[in-house]
C-alpha cells in the first residue's frame, strides 16, 4: 500500500501546476458541473467605465489605443507604433470586467478580468496613497475570514518582490509593477474570493489588499482579478476545484444587448465538431499565455510566419489576451497580411479617421462588406477568422482591418477571437478554439 501511494503523489506531481496553494474545497455543493459568470465589456451599459456621452465609434477608437498601450505591459521595451502618442489613455490592463466579492461577509467589487497578469488584488482601506476610487473600498478589518499571509511562506515567495512587514509584524509586503508603469504595493492576505452574483465562494485565496497603487487605473475600477499562468493566479488557486480549466465567450463589439461569458470546470470544457487546440508555450513568465504562429492565409494565399518571431520564448511567438481590443503584429509580417487583403477586396479604399488603422474602406449601404477569411495557423489548430474578427466598423460608413503593425512583439486581440469558444487546459497545457455563437450562451 506505501509503495502505492508513493506512485500515486509521484503521478500528481507531475500532472498537476505546481505550487497551488489552495487549502481548502470551495464552500460550494455540486461545484463538480462547473460554473459561469458574465464577462462585461468595459464599454458596456452594465460597466461602471460606461460613459453615456461616447459614440460607440469613440469607445471603439479609445479601444485601439489602449491595444498599444497594452502592448508596453507584455513588452515593456517596446516602442509601438507612433500613433499611440495622440492621446494619454488609462489601460487599466483589460477590456473585461467582472464582478467578485472579498471577505466574510462578502463585499462586492468589480475588477479587470486579466489574462495578462496573475495576483487578484482591490484598493484596501486605510489607502496610503490610492487612486481616487468611485465605489467604496474593502476594509479588511470588517472581514472575520482575512489573514496576512507570512513573509516566509511560499506563496509570498512565489510573487518575487515581497519583504516582510517589520520583526514584530511577518506579513507579506508584495509590490506589483505592470509595464506601462502602474504598480500596486500593499500586504498579500488570504480570503475568501466568491466569483459573480453566484454563492462560488472559495476559502483563503492569495489576494493582493492594495494600498498604495498609481498609474493607468481608473477610479471606477477596483483592482484586478489575475487569469494568467502564474503560481498566485486564480485559476492555479481555484484549479483542484475546477480541474485547472476556464474559457471564455466572447459577444461581437457590435452587440450591445448580450454579455460575454466566463466558464470555469466543466462549464468551461471546449469540445466536439470544428475544436482545434494547440499549445501553451512557457516563457520565463509563466504568466503570458504564448502560442506558436506558423502563418495567416487570406484565402487560399498562406504568408509564413517563421523569422518574424520578436520574442526571447523558445518556440512562443505570439501571446493571446483577451485584454487586447486589436491583433498586433510585427511590422513586415504585417506589410504581407495586408497586401494579401488588399488584393482581394473591389472596394473603395478611404482613410481612417482616427489614423490607428491604416487598411480602410468605404462600407456598402447595410455595413456589410464581402472579405475572405484569414486563417491563423497556430501549431496543430488552423483558426478561421471571419469579417467579424478581421474589420471593424470605426465611423459612419468606414470599415478597416482590425489588425495593426507594430516594431516588438505579437499580440492575438479579442476582435480576433469574438464568437470563438476559447478554453485554456492547465493539465493538458493547451488553447482550445470552436466556433461558437457566443449570444446564445
Amino acid at each position: 500500500m506505501a509503495s502505492y501511494l508513493n506512485i500515486l503523489f509521484v503521478f500528481l506531481t507531475l500532472t498537476l501546476p505546481t505550487l497551488c496553494f489552495c487549502r481548502k474545497p470551495p464552500t460550494v455543493e455540486g461545484l463538480k458541473g462547473g460554473f459561469s459568470v458574465q464577462l462585461i465589456h468595459r464599454d458596456s451599459p452594465n460597466s461602471p467605465f460606461y460613459n453615456p456621452t461616447e459614440t460607440s465609434f469613440q469607445q471603439r477608437n479609445k479601444a485601439f489605443l489602449r491595444s498599444f498601450n497594452r502592448l508596453n505591459h507584455f513588452y515593456p521595451k517596446s516602442k509601438a507604433s507612433q500613433k499611440t502618442t495622440q492621446s494619454e489613455i488609462s489601460s487599466n490592463n483589460g477590456e473585461y470586467l467582472v464582478k467578485y466579492s472579498i471577505g466574510t461577509p462578502p463585499f462586492e467589487v468589480m475588477g479587470i478580468a486579466d489574462t495578462g497578469s496573475d495576483l487578484v488584488w482591490s484598493q484596501c482601506n486605510p489607502c496610503d496613497q490610492c487612486y481616487n476610487q468611485t465605489s467604496p473600498v474593502f476594509d479588511p478589518s470588517k472581514s472575520s475570514t482575512y489573514k496576512p499571509v507570512s513573509c516566509y511562506s511560499k506563496v509570498c515567495e512565489s510573487l518575487g518582490e515581497t519583504y516582510c512587514h517589520s520583526d514584530s509584524d511577518p506579513s507579506c509586503e508584495y509590490t506589483m509593477s505592470y509595464g506601462d508603469g502602474s504598480h500596486t504595493q500593499g500586504t498579500l492576505a488570504f480570503d475568501t474570493l466568491t466569483l459573480g452574483s453566484t454563492t462560488v465562494g472559495f476559502p483563503e485565496i492569495p489576494i493582493g489588499c492594495g494600498v498604495n497603487n498609481a498609474g493607468t487605473f481608473d477610479s471606477e475600477g477596483s483592482g484586478i482579478v489575475g487569469l494568467g499562468g502564474g503560481d498566485v493566479s486564480l485559476i492555479t488557486q481555484i484549479g483542484p476545484s475546477i480541474d485547472f480549466k476556464f474559457s471564455y465567450c466572447l459577444v461581437p463589439l457590435s452587440d450591445s444587448k448580450s454579455t460575454s461569458k466566463l466558464n470555469f470546470g466543466e462549464n468551461a470544457v471546449v469540445d466536439g465538431p470544428g475544436t482545434v487546440s494547440t499549445s501553451i508555450i512557457r516563457g520565463s513568465a509563466a504568466t503570458f499565455y504564448y502560442l506558436r504562429l506558423e502563418g495567416m492565409s487570406v484565402g487560399t494565399k498562406r504568408i509564413d510566419f517563421a523569422g518574424d518571431s520578436t520574442s526571447n520564448v523558445a518556440d512562443g511567438n505570439i501571446i493571446i489576451d483577451s485584454g487586447t481590443t486589436l491583433t498586433l503584429l510585427p511590422q513586415s509580417f504585417y506589410a504581407k497580411l495586408e497586401s494579401a487583403v488588399t488584393a482581394q477586396i473591389n472596394l473603395e479604399r478611404v482613410n481612417s479617421t482616427n489614423e490607428i488603422l491604416s487598411l480602410c474602406y468605404k462600407s456598402p449601404p447595410n455595413d456589410v462588406i464581402e472579405v475572405p477569411p484569414v486563417t491563423a495557423h497556430f501549431t496543430g489548430a488552423d483558426v478561421v477568422l471571419n469579417s467579424l474578427n478581421t474589420f471593424v466598423s470605426v465611423s459612419e460608413g468606414v470599415t478597416c482591418f482590425a489588425f495593426a503593425p507594430v516594431s516588438t512583439g505579437s499580440i492575438f486581440g479579442n476582435i480576433a477571437q469574438m464568437n470563438h469558444l476559447v478554453g485554456y487546459d492547465f493539465v493538458k497545457k493547451t488553447v482550445s478554439f470552436k466556433s461558437t455563437d457566443c449570444t446564445k450562451m
